[in-house]
């Protein structure tokens, strides 16, 4: 398939999970993909399709950087993935402002800082689809984790701001919400895995591949009048 042959996306966090499914899926599909984050090599298994670039959400000078090159060497950017995030359980008592400006800076202003480089790119270009990793903790409530359900919670009215305001250029911004995925953060901080499934009515937990056919979707112009909506892959999950 080549529904994206000619298309350039960029997505966070790319390495690993679910940023890598969607990264493969998208080269796989026609895209010249670039995969950025921190403190990591080249991942040469990703394949030529896929560029790795060096870069800090937290920074607008990396930011800056990165949109504006490959801008330059390809004269646009069409997708943008905001997929890199953290995710450190705790409970309120043991969480320090520290761990909270930590989370904070990463989810939430790494992707204000994406949809404002990216998106004004695109609506000078006047088209492009950017997709925000949230989470169902978005949605709801997330026990000793209230920095990352804030964080996702900021990226679901993020989204809906930036939507109303690109709209008329042809951009299109929407969130993704993932339940419980087969990722190394489930693995990490998992937990007790039996009584987790067991709150999931499909009764398994996705693979990142799920997700990652969603957002091939929402990046595709089969989703050319989506815009602004919360789409969740979790299952039919009960907190």
């Amino acid at each position: 398939m080549t529904r994206f042959e000619g298309k350039v996306a960029l997505i966070t966090g790319g390495r690993s999970g679910i940023g890598r499914a969607i990264a493969m899926r998208l080269a796989a599909e026609g895209a010249r993909v670039f995969t950025a984050q921190r403190g990591a090599d080249n991942d040469e298994t990703l394949g030529d399709a896929v560029t790795y670039l060096h870069h800090d959400v937290t920074s607008e000078a990396d930011w800056a950087g990165v949109v504006g090159g490959i801008v330059e060497e390809h004269g646009r950017i069409d997708i943008l993935v905001n997929n890199a995030g953290i995710f450190e359980p705790k409970p309120i008592a043991d969480t320090t402002l520290d761990d909270w400006n930590r989370t904070i800076l990463i989810n939430q202003t790494g992707v204000f800082l994406g949809l404002r480089e990216a998106g004004l790119k695109m609506r000078d270009h006047g088209s492009g689809s950017i997709i925000n990793i949230s989470s169902i903790a978005g949605l709801g409530g997330a026990s000793m984790a209230h920095a990352y359900a804030a964080s996702k919670w900021a990226v679901r009215g993020m989204t809906k701001s930036a939507a109303l305001e690109f709209a008329a250029d042809g951009v299109r911004v929407n969130s993704v919400h993932p339940g419980i995925i087969d990722t190394d953060m489930f693995k990490e901080f998992g937990g007790n895995t039996e009584r987790i499934i067991a709150a999931i009515p499909m009764g398994r937990v996705a693979s990142a591949q799920e997700v990652g056919t969603l957002v091939l979707f929402l990046a595709s112009d089969e989703a050319s009048y989506c815009t602004g909506q919360e789409f969740v892959v979790d299952g039919g999950f009960k907190a």
